[in-house]
């Protein structure tokens, strides 16, 4: 699993002995790692084959576990341990996703969306599309589209199950960023991945192209002859693994782990798919580096850090408004919620010939926090510069990678 989006607080527990730590955008999420939100904070996580699990403010989760069947399904199940997600699960071959709470487990072997609320004396599990069990203390009951199961759990965890389904704050989030994937996914090359997490990102922050000699070559819009792909994002340590570069960029999960980056003098920096699938230990593969280029270096200090770099320019909100943003030329989509702003080709034109460009942006800038950046509602604009450091528990070290 990946974290697919981070906005405002929040907190993931690694398992490398430091506890709660500054969750970031594309790090990767295995077995047995917490995620928690806070009161400003929500996140999505989003499965290998594009499925999703969004967190609303205030909502704790471990993922009990990932595994693989004989056949190549995906086993996953994740405790819920209190606040609300929603579960897009799109039901590929033999996959099944288990989503746990208090003492009942909501069990999915095809596609479904739905909506798990926990709190102190109750709990709910609304179904938008498909269906749903439900298991608990009380039996097992089966939940159709457009209905809700109710919980009392003072109550003998009495269940009733209703026709409707009241709506909630974050239902629309949940909705936009389902028509996001739905309309960025479908227009997805399948064969540049092994894997669909990451598409829609990558067909809405940049372009394929093809190359003689190369094949097809993929660039994020924004970037000019100065960017490189390792300007902003982070050397995070996973226990087993080691260090692994996160990218802070919205499209920056499967350029990362897969194929190769390579330098055209004509065209720059290019991901070139391909090769198989480097997982968490990633090593930067180069082609063509130009002469001089300093390569990104796994850090040789030891301990459970999070080293974080950002050399790239920054997202800005002038004029005091939290709908427009500048994006400047090298930003490669920093700042941009998805699918917040149409026709970024056309934009990132116009933001290469002039240097920036100013436009509004559907989603309010002060709603994303991905990378390593926050905004300022109290400023009305960015933060400045100032890089999003791990907590106290990490060490709270902060430095430019190393290099050859």
């Amino acid at each position: 699993m990946r974290l697919s989006d981070v906005q405002g607080d929040v907190q993931i527990d690694r398992r490398t002995g430091q506890g709660f730590e500054k969750a970031f955008l594309n790090l990767p999420v295995t077995q047995g790692m917490k995620i928690r939100t806070g009161n400003s904070g929500r996140a999505e996580l989003e499965f290998e084959d594009s499925s999703s699990l969004r967190l609303t403010p205030g909502t704790v989760i471990e993922i009990a576990q990932l595994s693989l069947r004989d056949s190549g399904g995906k086993i996953s199940e994740v405790h819920l341990q209190e606040g609300t997600a929603y579960v897009n699960f799109l039901g590929s071959k033999d996959d099944e996703l288990t989503v746990t709470f208090v003492r009942h487990q909501v069990s999915l072997n095809h596609a479904a969306h739905l909506r798990i609320d926990v709190g102190d004396t109750d709990a709910a599990v609304a179904v938008f599309k498909g269906d749903a069990t439900l298991e608990g203390p009380a039996g097992t009951t089966q939940i159709e589209s457009k209905h809700t199961a109710a919980i009392d759990l003072l109550d003998n965890d009495r269940q009733k199950v209703s026709k409707n389904i009241e709506e909630e704050p974050f239902d629309s989030w949940d909705k936009q960023q389902n028509q996001y994937d739905e309309l960025y996914a479908a227009k997805s090359q399948s064969v540049y991945s092994p894997y669909a997490y990451g598409n829609s990102d990558l067909n809405y922050y940049g372009n394929f192209f093809n190359v003689t000699g190369y094949g097809m070559l993929w660039q994020p819009f924004f970037i000019g002859a100065g960017w490189d792909p390792f300007m902003n994002g982070a050397w995070a340590f996973n226990p087993g693994f080691g260090y692994g570069w996160v990218s802070g960029y919205p499209w920056g999960w499967t350029p990362y782990h897969y194929g190769s980056w390579v330098y055209l003098p004509a065209y720059g920096w290019a991901w070139q798919p391909g090769g198989a699938w480097m997982g968490y230990n990633t090593v930067p593969v180069l082609v063509n580096a130009p002469s001089g280029y300093l390569a990104p270096r796994s850090p040789l200090l030891p301990g459970q850090r999070i080293i974080v770099s950002n050399r790239g320019p920054m997202p800005t909100s002038p004029a005091r408004s939290m709908s427009r943003i500048e994006i400047r030329n090298n930003s490669a989509g920093l700042g941009i919620p998805r699918g917040s702003v149409k026709n970024l080709d056309q934009l990132s034109q116009t933001v290469q010939q002039r240097g920036f460009a100013t436009t509004r942006v559907a989603t309010p800038a002060a709603s994303w926090h991905g990378g390593f950046y926050e905004s300022s509602a109290r400023s009305g604009g960015w933060n400045g510069g100032a890089v999003a450091t791990p907590g106290r528990s990490s060490g709270g070290h902060v430095s430019a990678p190393s290099h050859h």
